[in-house]
């Protein structure tokens, strides 16, 4: 099954950009070709882009926040584990505690290093990290595996309590919506979302032997999915076939 997220506000959108380009970052960061260990460089540029935000720290320290609040008022629920409840609390305080001793905006010391400044500046230009525009860089991709790899943990290391507590409240996140089997009628569904509840997070899984992409559009009143099929030329065309899914909604 192939699974589509779709964010119902910025902050989800921007958490999930970031989760994107984390997994990346860690994909490409183990492996040991200077190729590979230069786009975890061009990664990493994007996840200071993204995170240049001046309120995204703020916003996941309020989100850690909301879910102690929300898991303490579980307390004396019988149907939940004390143990299991105190772990989850101590790992929100935790990611809480570690993102709150970053100091200023996360990542800002990256700033001041001018190797990675000169070639942040110089990797939006089509070809201008090649040696003869920055010979500097040409060397440091001719360093064993083992000494840029730790240069890459070093520059990387202050991300490191962001992407942790995105990685734990997107997983709360997931886990709160329950998955139901559905069907796009001739090629569409659409569905308006029960008043009083806030949803955050639309999750999409479909079969990829269908051939069908779906192409979803969602505010806080209504869900509106089209399926589309792929011509050999690459156009998109919606389709009139009868199209099952599964579909979670998460809040």
């Amino acid at each position: 099954m192939i699974l589509y997220e779709y964010p119902f506000n910025e902050r989800i959108r921007t958490y999930l950009r970031l989760q994107h380009l984390f997994n990346r970052l860690g994909q490409l960061m183990v492996r040991t070709e200077a190729l590979d260990h230069h786009f975890a460089l061009t990664t990493l540029f994007e996840v200071m882009e993204v995170a240049s935000r001046s309120e995204l720290k703020s916003d996941v320290l309020k989100d850690l926040e909301r879910q102690k609040q929300l898991y303490n008022g579980y307390r004396g629920n019988p149907a939940i584990s004390e143990k299991a409840l105190d772990g989850l609390i101590a790992q929100l305080d935790e990611h809480f505690e570690a993102l709150n001793q970053v100091s200023g905006k996360i990542g800002q010391s990256l700033s001041d290093n001018d190797f990675l400044m000169g070639l942040r500046s110089r990797a939006v230009i089509p070809g201008g990290t090649c040696e003869f525009d920055m010979p500097a860089y040409h060397a440091w991709q001719h360093h064993d595996a083992a000494s840029r790899s730790q240069d890459l943990a070093k520059w990387v290391a202050p991300f490191g309590p962001l992407a942790q507590s995105l990685k734990l409240l997107l997983q709360m996140l997931r886990e709160s919506g329950s998955s139901q089997k559905v069907m796009a009628t001739a090629g569409q569904l659409q569905q308006n979302l029960p008043q009083g509840r806030t949803f955050q997070l639309l999750r999409l899984k479909i079969d990829p032997a269908l051939g069908i992409t779906p192409e979803i559009s969602c505010n806080r009143l209504l869900v509106v999915i089209r399926m589309m099929r792929q011509q050999s030329d690459g156009k998109l065309v919606a389709t009139t076939d009868d199209v099952p899914f599964e579909m979670s909604l998460c809040a």
